[in-house]
């Protein structure tokens, strides 16, 4: 999404329906929450709440991992 959502201003309605369809198919192809909504000028939550409210199944948090991995443990 080229333009920036003013920050604060309401999305609703097929406005809404839009922009939800463009997130969904920005994260599903690998883009950050965070870096959606620097794109966006919008927050971290609102995004998080526009692709729950669109059914994506969120990824996990990534990083680094404690405990053994998974190669380890089945040695």
């Amino acid at each position: 999404m080229a333009e920036t959502l003013k920050k604060g201003t309401r999305v609703t309605g097929a406005e809404r329906e839009k922009l939800a369809s463009d997130l969904k198919k920005r994260y599903t192809a690998g883009e950050s929450i965070r870096a959606l909504a620097a794109s966006t000028g919008r927050s971290y939550g609102f995004i998080h709440r526009i692709l729950s409210e669109s059914g994506v199944t969120l990824r996990g948090r990534g990083g680094a991992t404690r405990g053994k991995s998974k190669q380890q443990q089945q040695r």
